[in-house]
């Protein structure tokens, strides 16, 4: 039975589906962030991996926040989103490659081009 949902007349439902693509995309832009946090906590020495433990992910986050989400801050056309995504992910991706972990570098790298080119491929249609 579909779940049932409470409209005040003349308001239209707005309901976005979530596929796969937007899981997955959600899932990337995760484990980017994690993986800035674990880089900057394992990757140098003390006082600094507090600091960039902690400042790597948080400028990540804010730099998708204020140009990337869909509720930017800052409205910037397809280009430039490509750019801030291009920025954040290939940073994660390094982070893995300078930790000594190449392979899960470049299937981290494979799996965010991947979905970056089909959610970039939506937002042009």
């Amino acid at each position: 039975m579909p779940a049932q949902t409470t409209q005040h007349p003349g308001t239209p439902i707005d309901r976005q589906q979530v596929g796969i693509w937007e899981v997955l995309r959600f899932v990337v832009e995760l484990f980017a962030f994690v993986s800035l946090a674990v880089w900057g906590f394992i990757a140098w020495p003390l006082p600094w991996n507090i600091v960039i433990g902690i400042a790597a992910p948080l400028l990540a986050i804010l730099l998708w926040a204020v140009f990337r989400s869909p509720r930017a801050v800052v409205r910037i056309d397809t280009f430039g989103k490509a750019i801030v995504e291009i920025i954040v992910m290939t940073a994660a991706a390094f982070a893995w490659w300078d930790l000594g972990q190449p392979v899960v570098a470049v299937v981290f790298a494979l799996v965010a081009l991947v979905s970056g080119v089909v959610n970039g491929r939506r937002e042009l249609e």
